[in-house]
């Protein structure tokens, strides 16, 4: 089956079958937030970005094999309203950028710092801590080995533009200058991005527009 990357609350998974890693995208809540579930296909360990909504959903998602973590891209409530109902049912281990922690109002074992890495089984990824949507926002960055790399950004990439910085230039002028240093300029163009609401997109596909963000500021 072929991957796209679209999909519609109350509707199926998408699953994006790479070499050491799958992918399950699922959207869940009134906001239309993803979630994703990554395991790992040498230890079948799993991990969950954004326990964002639905813990029904989540929890049929994750399956009887249960997760070892859960990431939570930033303080926003849209991205944590699962959190508490995910962690009580699995047991795990919860990781947040430090500079977000206190606003998720579950506490987090493990505060993530830019350049830290958090594992799932033999799979590693990277973090990078972004500043302007809000912040402590962190993407995750898959450095496949056997492929291009892949990156979660929560809220702070999309397709057309960087994250909400609500009319404040001073964050507009952080994000976009982290997303350009810590993504564009350090990953290729075939890097897969993975947004914390809607589509699918690639930093090839965004790039050609990174100078009309600049000029009209969001």
């Amino acid at each position: 089956m072929t991957y796209s990357g679209a999909v519609k609350v109350g509707g199926p998974a998408d699953v994006h079958e790479l070499a050491a890693l799958m992918i399950s995208k699922v959207a869940v809540g009134p906001m239309d937030n993803n979630a994703y579930l990554l395991r790992c296909r040498a230890t079948d360990e799993q991990l969950l970005i954004d326990a964002a909504a639905e813990p029904e959903t989540l929890l049929r998602l994750i399956g009887d094999d249960g997760i070892t973590s859960v990431v939570t891209t930033h303080r926003h409530g849209d991205h944590w309203g699962a959190l508490a109902d995910v962690v009580a049912a699995t047991g795990a281990r919860t990781y947040a950028g430090r500079h977000d922690a206190a606003g998720i109002p579950v506490p987090t074992d493990v505060l993530v710092d830019d350049g830290d890495t958090v594992r799932v089984g033999r799979v590693e990824l990277g973090a990078r801590h972004l500043v302007g949507h809000t912040p402590g926002s962190i993407a995750l960055v898959y450095d496949d080995p056997h492929g291009h790399p892949h990156v979660f950004t929560g809220d702070c990439l999309f397709p057309g533009g960087v994250g909400n910085t609500r009319k404040d230039p001073r964050a507009f002028a952080s994000l976009i200058r982290d997303v350009e240093t810590k993504l564009f300029d350090v990953l290729p163009d075939e890097t897969w991005v993975y947004p914390g609401h809607g589509d699918d997109t690639t930093l090839g596909d965004e790039r050609p527009h990174l100078p009309e963000w600049h000029r009209r500021g969001w």
